[in-house]
């Protein structure tokens, strides 16, 4: 599956920047802990995670349901979620509402501190202002592929 990269760029500004990394330092730090409810809580009530093998939950309830039942995956290991290229854009017609883009690496550490690594992902979520906070309205997790290179160019 090839990744769509948006062609425009457009500025935020620094505090904006600073106020979504915050959130999802948040967000992951509560999902690494295996805070469910609390990771469930910065989605909408009505939010939705679809993820890299097309698995779609809706809700609150279908998300802690399926957390719920990845939990003995976790056991003895400590995950952490690395995000880096943090793009932000504002919608042009309704400030509260971020589309956000970025890459996503899991560590996992077993007791004896052996660190393994997951595949990489790019995620791209909807965000908006409710209540005066950013809380997730979507999230889309797509499994990073290989690129083909560009076809080489013929000269005659």
């Amino acid at each position: 599956m090839t990744q769509a990269v948006q062609a425009t760029y457009k500025q935020v500004t620094g505090d904006l920047y600073a106020e979504v990394q915050t959130f999802y330092a948040w967000q992951m730090r509560r999902v690494d802990a295996l805070d469910i409810e609390g990771f469930a809580q910065t989605f909408t009530e009505d939010g939705e995670v679809v993820h890299a093998g097309g698995q779609r939950q809706r809700g609150r309830a279908e998300m802690v349901a399926g957390m719920r039942a990845a939990l003995p995956r976790y056991q003895d290991i400590a995950v952490r979620h690395w995000f880096d290229h943090l793009l932000i854009e504002p919608d042009a017609d309704d400030p509260d509402t971020l589309y956000t883009s970025y890459y996503t690496l899991v560590t996992q550490t077993d007791r004896e501190g052996k660190v393994s690594f997951q595949p990489t992902f790019t995620v791209a979520d909807v965000l908006i202002r409710q209540d005066g906070r950013l809380i997730t309205r979507s999230r889309v997790i797509t499994k990073d592929t290989p690129v083909a290179p560009p076809a080489p160019e013929l000269s005659f």
